[in-house]
């Protein structure tokens, strides 16, 4: 019934989802992700709105599915380098980068407690460390350690090789280029966080306790780096009053000019973990808009009713740091009194845009926009946030729809 494969590029929440749904419809599917596992930006967040539900529960349900299907197969550290052909009839070119970790793995652990080497966290975006050998988080898919070669101490590769009863160490194992015979692709690469160090302003980098969005995510995961608690980077205490500062390389002609659609919401989210960590600390929000669009009208309000807020209209001009107290000034213009404020809280928070992971790469064969976006072209169909900024809702209904436009190319 089927004449080729549908290529599904990217294994977030919106590649998952396409993958499953075609190879639920009996037509083979091929995934490539270039991480070591799949889940994607959904998979580093505590909870996704409007109900707060952890990421863990729709995912495990995905990957039990994605294991009952014979017709998926599946490539993690997998990157495309070309696309070739057109619309039921491309060939593409696809380079695998080695893991170092064979299938014998098991995920026990032993390797780990042996290894001294270390290496940042990009997983929890440099807020701790992993070992040189490393499994990404405990709910990854595929189940298997990942080696960073480059982290190894002197020493360190004969031990854990020892130290592995079912021989899962392959120190050679080597790059490999496949090429795939494939009659639709679905592009769903994500998105990535804009540079927050370009925003020299705002004091990403030189100031502590100055942190992004994506990284109060990590610390209020229960197996985040601080287990839980939304934490100062600079001393460890539980802050008692936090800034949010919307639209961080947002809607600004020097940076991103869009706006990022779900930085708003991910903002009253973060003042609800902050609110149930301790009911007293106050959230204060500096704000262009409070975007909220359709039914995330009523989580605004719960935001509201449950946590201790305060809107400032205003763009910030300034961050300022107390070098005594590691405490922060916030500088910004209140449009509503037309007064300069300034706010002296424990931590800032900078909800940064919401950039695609196309951004800055070219890829022979696929056609992106002056941000990054792809395309839609013949036989490649964009979903998610590869497409434009969505919330996870939305990403999985474009990935449904692609699916229905996929299957037409391969019949």
């Amino acid at each position: 019934m089927f004449k080729k494969p549908i290529l599904v590029v990217g294994g977030g929440i919106s590649g998952i989802t396409a993958a499953i749904e075609a190879a639920e419809m009996e037509v083979d599917v091929i995934l490539v992700e270039s991480a070591p596992t799949l889940g994607g930006r959904v998979s580093q967040l505590r909870h996704y709105f409007p109900k707060l539900c952890p990421p863990t529960c729709g995912l495990e349900i995905n990957y039990k599915r994605m294991k009952a299907r014979g017709n998926l197969e599946i490539y993690t550290m997998a990157d495309v380098l070309e696309v070739s052909g057109g619309a039921g009839n491309f060939r593409v070119k696809v380079r695998i980068r080695p893991r170092y970790v064979n299938d014998n793995c098991t995920a026990c652990g032993e390797c780990e407690k042996v290894c001294e080497g270390e290496r940042l966290s990009d997983f929890d975006f440099g807020l701790r460390k992993t070992k040189a050998i490393y499994l990404p988080y405990p709910m990854a898919f595929p189940t298997k350690y990942v080696l960073d070669k480059s982290a190894l101490a002197p020493g360190d590769l004969d031990k854990i090789m020892a130290a592995c009863k079912y021989n899962a160490i392959d120190p050679d194992m080597k790059e490999e280029i496949k090429e795939f015979e494939v009659g639709a692709i679905i592009w769903a690469t994500g998105w990535k966080l804009y540079d927050a160090t370009k925003l020299d302003n705002l004091g990403f980098g030189r100031f502590a306790n100055v942190v992004t969005n994506m990284q109060v995510e990590r610390m209020a995961s229960p197996w985040g780096p601080t287990n839980g608690k939304i934490i100062r980077p600079s001393d460890g205490a539980i802050p008692s009053r936090v800034a949010f500062v919307q639209c961080a390389g947002s809607r600004d002609e020097n940076h991103l000019p869009y706006c990022s659609y779900i930085c708003c919401l991910a903002t009253l989210k973060q003042t609800l973990y902050l609110a149930e960590q301790n009911p007293n600390t106050e959230s204060l929000v500096f704000y262009i808009d409070i975007r909220t669009p359709g039914r995330y009208e009523k989580f605004l309000r719960r935001a509201q009713s449950e946590a201790k807020l305060n809107f400032i209209k205003g763009k910030v001009a300034k961050i300022e740091e107390d070098s005594d107290t590691k405490d922060l000034i916030v500088i910004a213009e209140d449009t509503i009194s037309g007064k300069r404020v300034s706010e002296r809280v424990n931590m800032v928070v900078l909800a940064m845009g919401m950039q695609p992971s196309m951004a800055g790469i070219s890829i022979p064969g696929v056609s992106i926009d002056e941000y990054g976006f792809v395309r839609e072209t013949e036989g490649i169909i964009p979903v998610g946030c590869a497409k434009k900024p969505l919330d996870v809702m939305t990403s999985n209904e474009t990935a449904t729809g692609a699916v229905i436009k996929a299957l037409q190319y391969v019949k």
